[in-house]
């Protein structure tokens, strides 16, 4: 259920928003605003947290001539000779 807050903006912004969406439309811009920075924040966090996990010395398949990208490659090739989905 929507609540209303009291929200202070710089001027400049707010003029901003206006003149590119209306000002019949700021509640729904800022809820969508608020969002994108929200999940932007929580995947960040996820980065952060999952810093490290993976340790070259534990993954030696990757360590081959071509890096990552080379390894990916192979394993497509052995999906299409399979006949496996992606």
């Amino acid at each position: 259920m929507p609540a209303r807050a009291h929200v202070v903006l710089p001027e400049d912004l707010l003029l901003r928003i206006d003149r590119t969406i209306g000002k019949r439309k700021r509640s729904r811009f800022l809820v969508e605003a608020a969002e994108e920075k929200l999940e932007r924040d929580r995947l960040l966090a996820a980065i952060e947290a999952a810093a490290g996990a993976w340790k070259p010395k534990d993954h030696p398949e990757w360590e081959r001539k071509g890096g990552a990208a080379a390894l990916i490659r192979e394993m497509r090739r052995e999906w299409d000779r399979s006949g496996k989905k992606r």
